[in-house]
């Protein structure tokens, strides 16, 4: 009895150290179209397939159309925030060219603690 509690406990650490990661800050800031990060920035095209490490990524295929809502800056310039579908997440900037600007003038705000959560049906879930 004692092995399989020891075995329990092991699996609960693993779980919770996998949803700190998956919760985990990936930039304070992050520049959007308006203030509210609700109004398309760009559109892009993939260059290259992408699969993210976690459900916070957005995964596509080279060709595929990405609608950009905000930019990761500062700390994590690299990550782009957009949406193929119904599909929405990270992905980094290298792997899409931009095939159309909407906004000229970005808006930096701070991040939420939601921008970082994963987004399953009507509800954000931890991992």
């Amino acid at each position: 009895m004692p092995r399989i509690l020891d075995q329990r406990i092991l699996l609960l650490v693993i779980s919770f150290l996998t949803s700190l990661q998956s919760t985990k800050v990936l930039s304070e800031w992050k520049k959007c179209g308006d203030r509210e990060c609700e109004t398309a920035m760009s559109r892009v095209q993939a260059t290259t397939d992408f699969l993210g490490p976690d459900c916070r990524y957005l995964n596509f295929k080279m060709g595929e159309e990405i609608m950009v809502y905000s930019k990761l800056s500062r700390k994590n310039e690299n990550l782009w925030t957009g949406s193929k579908g119904k599909d929405f997440g990270y992905f980094p900037k290298d792997a899409v060219k931009v095939e159309e600007v909407f906004i000229a003038e970005e808006v930096e705000v701070l991040t939420k603690e939601t921008d970082f959560l994963c987004l399953h049906g009507d509800k954000y879930t931890f991992e």
